[in-house]
């Protein structure tokens, strides 16, 4: 009896939860301006994913409007783009996330997920997940918007510096690969 019920309750977990969970993807990130923790595993797995750190008060700010349309054009096809608030990089994310989310929401209507004000700037404080992309790809974000591409798999393909807008021809044909 006690094997039937392991086997049921075995078999009514999530299958993101039977499956084996990429490392790259295998962090808990809280939802910005929330207390809700969110495990990426369970939210990412089987997406394309494009992580990008951002800031308010950048030169590439505007590239919020671009994340945005390539969210809202691929979603239904199995894109994500997630946002990390970063204020590593000239202090341009000095707000608290409460202002930072009405700052996305209400200058540039920012859907796709955004998560907690994260440090991915190289050092003892860099956030694990970002430590971990910065290993997979060679390369660390040197300024604001750098953004990594993960497959289906939840694996790097590839890193665009910040200059790299979302509408830039080579992203769009990395993602579209995947798609």
């Amino acid at each position: 009896m006690l094997k039937v019920l392991a086997l049921l309750a075995l078999l009514s977990l999530p299958a993101s939860l039977l499956a084996a969970c990429p490392p790259l993807l295998d962090h808990q990130m809280r939802k910005l301006a929330s207390n809700e923790a969110v495990h990426l595993c369970e939210a990412l797995a089987g997406k394309v994913v494009l992580v990008v750190n951002t800031a308010s008060r950048c030169g590439y700010t505007p590239q919020y409007e671009g994340l945005e349309s390539l969210y809202d054009h691929y979603r239904e096809r199995g894109l994500v783009v997630v946002g990390f608030p970063s204020n590593d990089f000239g202090g341009q994310e000095p707000g608290s996330e409460q202002q930072v989310a009405e700052f996305c929401q209400l200058t540039y209507g920012v859907n796709f997920p955004m998560f907690e004000k994260t440090v991915v700037r190289p050092g003892s404080d860099t956030h694990p997940f970002y430590r971990a992309l910065a290993a997979a790809s060679g390369e660390s974000p040197q300024w604001n918007f750098h953004k990594y591409l993960l497959d289906r798999d939840g694996e790097l393909v590839a890193s665009f510096p910040s200059e790299v807008r979302p509408e830039d021809p080579r992203l769009l044909q990395r993602i579209e690969s995947l798609l």
